[in-house]
């Protein structure tokens, strides 16, 4: 069995990402035990299914992977975000989230580690996982996920401390 683990983010703004993969499927956690989700992946003959966190506080993630691409949408169809990512030569690069308001995604893989920043240099967050034996284009999927679960909790956490304030 193979392992992915590391960090998105900073040491004290970032989620660390902990999984399994067993060539077929890929479990684990983003986040700790208390604040952060599960990750769940299964990937078939290009195709990717899974889900992110629990049945209600979670988004699902379905689309295609493949060696050269990742085209992913995770979430619903109405309040979801794309993933297109295009890989190469242990290079990474694609859009997270949309054209307009959306995330560069740019990962750099050297040996068994897996680098880079999703985001600006400014809003974006910075990627270091150990991809040991886990695919290319599963890492950088689980990474984006991972991003995602914490781009959505500080989102809730601005929203619930603004609510507060106002009252």
């Amino acid at each position: 069995m193979s392992e992915l683990h590391g960090r998105i983010g900073g040491l004290t703004n970032g989620y660390d990402l902990h999984a399994d993969w067993d060539g077929q499927r890929l479990s684990g956690r983003i986040g700790g035990r208390f604040e952060g989700k599960d990750i769940h992946l299964t990937v078939r003959a290009g195709d990717v299914d899974g889900r992110i966190g629990g049945t209600f506080a979670g988004f699902d993630a379905d689309g295609e992977v493949t060696p050269q691409a990742v085209h992913v949408r995770l979430g619903g169809r109405l309040d979801g975000d794309d993933v297109h990512l295009q890989i190469g030569s242990g290079q990474v690069h694609g859009r997270f989230s949309g054209r307009l308001d959306g995330k560069d995604v740019a990962l750099t893989q050297e040996g068994a580690r897996l680098q880079g920043r999703i985001g600006g240099r400014f809003e974006g967050k910075d990627v270091d996982l150990s991809v040991s034996g886990v695919p290319l284009e599963v890492a950088a999927l689980a990474a984006v996920c991972a991003y995602k679960a914490l781009e959505d909790q500080q989102a809730q956490s601005a929203a619930s401390s603004a609510s507060t304030s106002t009252t």
